[in-house]
């Protein structure tokens, strides 16, 4: 079985928390027009001015998602 990746995405800024909520859409979308395993996103407010967006992906798919998209960081995910 392999691994799951989070690809994180961070936004700063008193705009973070409406475009880290935004982003997710993007990546919804970017995981129904690649046909991608997993679909498995969402985001969260740090704070009133950091937030960030992510998205899980496998070991396979990493590279071509990084790529493609440029996240910030990445993580192993834990469920």
């Amino acid at each position: 079985m392999s691994r799951k990746i989070k690809l994180i995405w961070d936004f700063r800024g008193p705009a973070s928390a409406k475009t880290a909520e935004h982003h997710e859409i993007h990546l919804k979308e970017y995981i129904a027009i690649e046909k991608l395993p997993l679909n498995i996103t969402g985001f969260s407010i740090v704070n009133d001015m950091h937030a960030t967006a992510f998205m899980v992906v496998t070991d396979e798919n990493m590279i071509q998602v990084r790529d493609a998209l440029k996240p910030h960081r990445g993580e192993l995910y834990t469920e």
